[in-house]
């Protein structure tokens, strides 16, 4: 074999951070010098694009730049403040990132992240991230490869997720679990109504004759942790082993019976059980990790990396659960899974509806180059979400498959978007912050 004969045998995507690895014309093409007259890359416009086909208010960041066609998109979704993201971004964030290099994406990230002194919060994080999302998105687009490709590649062929199953009933969860696992999945996240109260992920039951903003809604712990094994073991029983179970918590119940609750569920073997905590009792995680064998997910809520470092590096936590915007991006979401794998935390991005459909795209390119990915929470886009969002993931027996369009291989239809405006009547949903013991003391939602 001579030399040219073994540099053509090269895979061009393994070599495509060595560019003096690469035949000559691939090189030319993986380093896209600009012609000696051409006028540097820069960032011209900066705009949020706010949307809800799917009745959630979705928070879209779009930076266009001085190269004719080629723009990028990021998710900066947070649902409940989404005008105070579209403030930051549109007011502040864009006069800061006219005129720079778009494919300057570190730097541009740690200029944002100290740009307001204060720093760190789901407003900043998200506004960071959809600018960061669309860098990536942007690099991609002008390297003519996948974003999954600019993190080294793939690891697996397909991202495996997992769905959610809920009832009022056991016989109700079961039956929405026999649905998911006949439409190809392996794993179930399932979540059962506890009667007179409002259960997560069993479906608001408010006092309709109160204002929105006074619909107090019920709940008490202790019933929910009685009931939560006795969904397991119906589960079990009628489903088998062979189905991978999950639960959210959703940081509900007293530091004490969460623990109590890890214990109990040990039997039923769960793939894990989520946010057993609030960020503000994490230092409960070493007393659980004394107590139950039960893998715990965790960091939904996280902003910053003190609530997550010592959970991660102290092996306290199973999977690590944050929402790429919330953390600003892609570019952290990269480090924080680069430093889960020399302490075996797998991923397990969150991945509910107030994620946009760009949010999903990078939650999946992610997941495809990193090689201690876990598992993805995914869902069903609507049509109204395809139509929205043109190249939106593909879920397919129980997997996310990207697209090998170059970026994250998603696009936005503003015309389609500007049909399905966001509500400002009331500007959230007004559930968060009305959960209610019985004696009228707030809880953690």
């Amino acid at each position: 074999m001579n030399r040219r004969q073994w540099f053509l045998r090269v895979p061009a995507a393994g070599a495509a951070g060595l560019p003096w690895l690469l035949p000559p014309t691939i090189a030319a093409k993986a380093a896209d010098p600009p012609a000696a007259n051409a006028q540097p890359l820069k960032i011209t416009d900066v705009k949020t694009i706010l949307t809800a086909p799917a009745g959630i208010r979705l928070v879209v960041v779009k930076v266009v730049t001085s190269e004719p066609g080629l723009y990028g998109l990021g998710c900066a979704t947070f649902t409940q403040r989404a005008r105070a993201v579209e403030t930051a971004v549109d007011k502040f964030l864009k006069p800061f990132l006219i005129g720079k290099n778009p494919l300057n994406i570190e730097d541009t990230w740690q200029s944002v992240f100290l740009s307001s002194y204060w720093r760190n919060g789901p407003v900043l994080g998200n506004a960071l991230s959809g600018v960061d999302m669309a860098l990536w998105d942007i690099l991609g687009k002008r390297s003519g490869q996948p974003v999954y490709q600019l993190f080294g590649g793939k690891c697996r062929k397909a991202v495996d997720t997992y769905r959610h199953a809920s009832g009022d009933t056991l016989a109700a969860v079961e039956k929405a679990a026999r649905a998911l696992i006949d439409a190809g999945q392996r794993h179930v996240r399932i979540q059962v109504g506890i009667p007179g109260l409002e259960t997560y992920g069993s479906g608001p039951k408010g006092r309709k004759e109160e204002p929105g903003n006074a619909k107090e809604q019920v709940w008490e712990p202790r019933a929910y942790v009685r009931t939560v094994p006795k969904l397991f073991e119906h589960i079990r029983k009628q489903l088998g082993d062979e189905v991978e179970l999950l639960h959210d918590v959703h940081e509900r119940v007293p530091p004490i019976l969460a623990m109590q609750l890890a214990k109990d569920l040990e039997p039923f073997k769960l793939y894990f059980l989520e946010d057993p905590f609030s960020p503000e009792d994490i230092g409960y995680f070493e007393k659980l990790r004394a107590v139950t064998t039960t893998p715990i997910a965790m960091g939904e809520l996280f902003n910053n990396p003190n609530e997550w470092v010592g959970l991660v590096s102290h092996r306290l936590i199973d999977f690590i659960r944050i929402h790429i915007s919330q953390v600003g991006g892609l570019t952290m979401a990269r480090k924080v899974a680069a430093l889960c794998e020399f302490f075996g935390v797998r991923s397990a991005w969150h991945g509910p509806g107030d994620v946009s459909p760009v949010g999903h795209a990078a939650n999946v390119h992610l997941d495809l180059a990193i090689p201690n990915f876990g598992i993805q929470e995914a869902r069903l886009f609507t049509q109204m979400e395809q139509d929205a969002f043109p190249g939106c993931p593909e879920l397919k027996d129980g997997y996310y498959w990207a697209n090998d369009k170059p970026g994250l291989g998603i696009d936005l239809d503003e015309k389609v978007a500007a049909k399905f405006p966001i509500g400002d009547d009331p500007p959230f949903d007004y559930r968060w912050g009305n959960y209610r013991r019985k004696d009228g003391t707030i809880v953690k939602p």
